[in-house]
């Protein structure tokens, strides 16, 4: 699937109009559901090859935050034959107790995975995560950038940031 078809097809598949409110508290007056998106097994594929592209011969690791992550960890990992793990949001108080699942260690260099940076918050805290014991997050590349801050963000906090669109390569305007 070609990148302008890819763009297509997320946004013919995910792109809503209303009064949205995301993640990061903001007001939106619209909404990329990610689940929609990632739950198309063409788009998942893709977007897997897509990540697979930004594997470099250092990269040992893919990394996706739950919940939106772990589609897109799962699919670059089939793409590019690297194991992913799951970083989690809070660490379960059950069974291992782990804030994380799959192995991960500081001699790891990670490539994170993200499905929509508006912030960059929920990427942030899993980089920051990894970076805590001592793995090295190589880059954060993002399904789609919504350009509302996340890039200066991440980068800010030391990390490279690529996205695979923008919300302008979505033909989104506001």
């Amino acid at each position: 699937m070609t990148k302008t078809e890819l763009a297509r097809r997320i946004r013919e598949s995910a792109y809503l109009e209303g009064d949205f409110t995301l993640r990061s508290g903001r007001k939106s007056k619209y909404y990329l559901d990610k689940y929609l998106f990632e739950t198309q097994p063409d788009i998942l594929l893709a977007l897997g090859e897509r990540f697979a592209e930004y594997v470099r011969a250092s990269t040992t690791l893919i990394a996706g935050a739950e919940l939106g992550g772990v589609a897109l960890a799962a699919a670059a990992s089939m793409a590019s034959g690297k194991p992913f793990v799951i970083i989690r949001n809070a660490k379960k108080d059950y069974g291992t107790s782990k804030p994380y699942e799959g192995k991960i260690s500081a001699s790891d260099s990670v490539l994170l995975v993200e499905d929509i940076a508006t912030t960059g918050g929920q990427v942030l805290e899993a980089a920051k995560f990894i970076t805590s014991i001592e793995a090295k997050v190589e880059r954060i590349v993002a399904v789609i950038d919504r350009q509302e801050g996340a890039r200066e963000n991440i980068e800010q906090a030391g990390f490279k940031f690529e996205s695979l669109f923008t919300k302008a390569d979505l033909g989104i305007t506001g």
